[in-house]
């Protein structure tokens, strides 16, 4: 069962995440360059199916987006695929971090 946090509970624990997690932005690689979450990689949703072998061997992943509906879908793909181990960011997003004025790489 995937577990649903806030952007403020990801920025909460963003100086908790460890090289065995991963945070994993799911928006357009445009979007993606115009600003991010510090240290995330870069999997648009459409590529997930495709992509997801690049995922294996973390503790937790933490999926996020613009506004959380492409994270939710995202999240659904990967448990699909047999994750258990993801962590969804499906309210706000993207948007709210930079509006929160939390750090942008």
């Amino acid at each position: 069962m995937t577990q649903h946090i806030s952007m403020d509970d990801l920025h909460e624990q963003l100086a908790q995440i460890g090289n065995k997690d991963l945070i994993l932005d799911v928006r357009t690689p445009e979007e993606y360059v115009s600003g991010h979450v510090p240290g995330s990689k870069n999997i648009p949703l459409g590529e997930i199916g495709g992509r997801h072998s690049e995922l294996h061997g973390f503790d937790k992943i933490f999926v996020y987006c613009q506004a959380g509906r492409r994270s939710q879908v995202a999240a659904m793909t990967l448990e699909s695929l047999g994750f258990k181990n993801i962590i969804c960011i499906s309210t706000f997003g993207m948007g709210h971090w930079i509006a929160s004025g939390f750090p942008v790489e």
